[in-house]
């Protein structure tokens, strides 16, 4: 509860600050962001460790207004970036965070999930300062895991 309420005042300072607009950031040309220890497909137990990665850019905590980098979130059991139910493009002022909209905006670069038994989908998206994608946006396709018991 108290990780949404820190999300939606960080969402709502960025509408008021005018900065965090889908596409404001440019991304750097070839730069891609990638799971280390998960594919498609895979089998696990749980808890999940996830590594994260990201090529062509560098990785900075949430706030750090340096070019050419940013950090991740992972999209969990959801709809993939901008494939929400409405059909619109649910990131125009920034991620916003929930249990399946996860932040890393420390800088992380891994994050172990307690997941229950069953499959489940993840997505990496790269964002910028204020969370937003980054413009053309750096995400991963969805990839779909199992865990068993």
């Amino acid at each position: 509860m108290k990780q949404n309420f820190l999300a939606a005042i960080a969402f709502g300072a960025a509408i008021v600050s005018g900065s965090a607009f889908a596409g404001d950031t440019a991304s750097v040309e070839g730069a891609h962001t990638y799971f280390i220890n998960l594919a498609d497909g895979d089998s696990v137990t749980s808890p999940v460790t996830v590594r994260f990665g990201i090529a062509g850019m560098g990785v900075a905590p949430a706030g750090t207004e340096k070019e050419g980098t940013g950090h991740h979130h992972l999209l969990l059991d959801r709809a993939a970036l901008g494939k929400g139910e409405d059909g619109m493009e649910e990131y125009d002022y920034g991620l916003v965070g929930s249990e399946n909209l996860i932040h890393y905006g420390g800088g992380q670069t891994e994050t172990t999930l307690d997941l229950a038994p069953g499959t489940h989908t993840l997505q990496l998206v790269f964002g910028d300062l204020n969370h937003v994608p980054f413009e053309p946006s750096i995400e991963t396709d969805v990839i779909t895991i199992t865990v068993i018991e």
